[in-house]
């Protein structure tokens, strides 16, 4: 009778491969995903097992591995933030509007510029919608299919970057919003953070090549 022998831990990816891996995340503009990765690695590399090495030998130092807008990029240890105050320059403040703008799109996506309008109870500037689009945080996905097609606007990687989330799905809920003292009081009855999406949706079309998108 055959006794079933354990599982073997996988093999530890070529030192050259570990190399290459950590020169091309370190110098990448934007976080690199496993298909970035696997093109430019010898063919056959098994890429997570590389990242998941990459990642525990960085683990206990000032610089870790981070998984943030689907793909992988190199940042400082979250618990060395204090230290780290001061050490860059400050970035460009938003204005109140600007910002919640940026959060109802965040969380709304895809979203028209009426319908921030209606859930902010207020006229939005073009000006706000401008600076978020010059940021690079927010882009125009789309058009509604409804009477006047309105475009339709969504957070980008950038934006996800920054605030080190992989995913639109991974933004803070209400219950965690409340913890972090970002809402007071207590809400209307009834009140929900809508479901966003950073794919397309039933009714809505993407912009056509080209297309002039002012809206």
């Amino acid at each position: 009778m055959s006794v079933a022998r354990p599982a073997r831990p996988p093999e530890p990816a070529p030192p050259d491969s570990v190399r290459l891996a950590e020169a091309l995340i370190f110098c990448a503009p934007a976080p690199m995903t496993e298909a970035d990765l696997a093109a430019r690695l010898p063919p056959g590399t098994d890429v997570p097992a590389l990242l998941a090495e990459i990642a525990r030998t960085y683990a206990p130092r000032g610089i870790t591995l981070a998984r943030v807008a689907g793909g992988y990029a190199f940042r400082t240890a979250p618990d060395l933030a204090p230290c780290l105050r001061g050490a860059s320059p400050e970035p460009r403040k938003l204005s109140r509007a600007a910002l919640e703008t940026l959060a109802i799109v965040a969380y709304h996506q895809p979203v028209t510029r009426a319908e921030i309008e209606e859930i902010r109870g207020v006229t939005t500037s073009k000006g706000s919608l401008d600076l978020l689009l010059e940021t690079g945080w927010v882009r125009l996905r789309g058009r509604r299919r409804t009477p006047g097609r309105p475009v339709t606007y969504g957070t980008t990687p950038a934006f996800l970057d920054h605030f080190g989330l992989d995913a639109v799905s991974d933004l803070p809920g209400l219950d965690e919003l409340k913890g972090l003292g970002l809402i007071e009081g207590r809400l209307p009855a009834g009140v929900r953070l809508r479901q966003p999406s950073d794919t397309a949706v039933p009714d809505e079309d993407p912009l056509a090549p080209g297309e002039d998108a002012a809206d």
